[in-house]
């Protein structure tokens, strides 16, 4: 079992969110998906990242571009980056994920916010795009925005991220393996296929 923590405000979980669905389908292993407020994160554990984005390193920044840039093309994804709206509310579409994961439709419902959100550069936090992320993941819209304004949705949403924390995650994705074994960010994957492997064989 895969467990992996994510929020789709983020680019590198966007490359990593394809990466495990392939990961996954290649193994014959299940992917856990957990939604999380990344900011609930860095507010909690990791408030440096606010420093880096008001006053960046112009030689990381320059490279961080670039590196985003080889990975999107590497997998093959189209990554606008900076958006015209970041960091981005992504309440109501986390929200959504943790909805719609009993009905099987978290994964397509996802994508296409990813896909709208960095790849559309559409507004995640504004209902209309929502409500277009719904029409593209065949999801009902009502039912939808029923279902995120419950509080059981919304206290899921908190619960995971302070779980996360609680595990040792300072951002998206944090990934586990076998409960314990925690990997982050996209360039993990080989790490994550490789500790899955290993759980199999009892390495």
């Amino acid at each position: 079992m895969i467990e992996a923590y994510f929020d789709c405000s983020s680019p590198w979980t966007y490359l990593a969110f394809e990466g495990l669905l392939s990961l996954s389908k290649e193994l014959d292993v299940p992917v856990e998906w957990k939604p999380i407020l990344v900011g609930g994160i860095f507010n909690t554990v990791n408030p440096s990242v606010y420093a880096q984005r008001a006053d960046p390193v112009p030689a990381k920044a320059r490279y961080m571009l670039k590196d985003l840039g080889d990975w999107a093309r590497h997998a093959g994804l189209d990554i606008r980056f900076p958006p015209s709206v970041f960091p981005v509310n992504s309440v109501k579409v986390m929200r959504g994920c943790l909805h719609l994961a009993p009905r099987g439709q978290l994964v397509p419902f996802a994508r296409a916010a990813f896909e709208a959100y960095w790849g559309d550069d559409l507004d995640m936090s504004k209902d209309e795009v929502v409500a277009e992320i719904c029409r593209r993941a065949g999801v009902d819209t009502e039912d939808l925005f029923a279902g995120i304004a419950r509080p059981e949705v919304k206290d899921q949403l908190r619960v995971n991220t302070e779980a996360v924390v609680a595990r040792g995650g300072f951002g998206s994705p944090t990934i586990f393996v076998g409960g314990t074994d925690m990997y982050f960010g996209n360039d993990r994957l080989p790490l994550v296929r490789e500790a899955v492997l290993r759980a199999r064989t009892g390495g």
